[in-house]
């Protein structure tokens, strides 16, 4: 009787922890956004114009998603008037459910919103649309135009989703200061195409898919 033969043992590969990595650089990433809102009025201003200089000549956008701020985001309220004021439809993203990608309302300032199911600010109602450019928040960015998110993966699986059936632009919303050298991405990560702060834009090379 032949002895049993053993499986060959798998070589042992030692993998960076993603979930950690990114656990840690969100926390510092808190922290100093915390710090930078304090002149959250004015950057969002000036920030609101970089954001336009990116948008205005984009023929192709009518309607553009923000989000409705919480915690120390920066307020793209700023914005979001500027774009209404010029014609534009303006929405904002709903969670509609854990690993699902957002949806998103028409939504102005001043109308009923409501709190999503992680705290999340969301229009109360509003037409249900699709956007052709989404203003995302975050954590912090990179100049590769890397984004760090809260760990949902909500703008990644929902960047994925539009881009899948027309070219959809995303613009960064941050203060300058969010930047880092180095944001810990993984493949289902997406990028931005540019990100708007109070000191200018930051146009990742060779990122967008839009001419910018």
């Amino acid at each position: 009787m032949r002895p049993r033969s053993r499986r060959a043992r798998r070589p042992f590969v030692r993998v960076t922890d993603l979930f950690a990595e990114k656990a840690a650089a969100r926390q510092a990433a808190m922290e100093r956004r915390g710090a930078l809102h304090r002149d959250g009025f004015g950057a969002a201003r000036r920030a609101a114009g970089h954001a336009l200089h990116v948008i205005a000549p984009l023929r192709e956008v009518r309607v553009v998603s923000a989000y409705l701020p919480m915690r120390s985001e920066i307020d793209p309220i700023p914005l979001v008037l500027a774009l209404i004021g010029l014609g534009y439809v303006v929405a904002a993203p709903v969670i509609a459910g854990r690993g699902l990608p957002l949806v998103f309302r028409t939504w102005r300032p001043g109308e009923a919103a409501a709190r999503g199911p992680l705290g999340a600010p969301h229009p109360a109602e509003g037409e249900t649309v699709e956007p052709d450019l989404v203003v995302a928040p975050l954590l912090a960015f990179d100049a590769a135009g890397w984004r760090l998110g809260y760990g949902g993966g909500y703008y990644d699986r929902t960047l994925a989703a539009l881009r899948a059936a027309k070219p959809v632009v995303a613009l960064g919303l941050a203060f300058a200061g969010q930047e880092v050298a180095h944001v810990p991405h993984g493949p289902n990560d997406a990028r931005l195409d540019a990100i708007a702060t109070e000191a200018g834009l930051v146009r990742p090379a060779g990122v967008s898919h839009l001419p910018l």
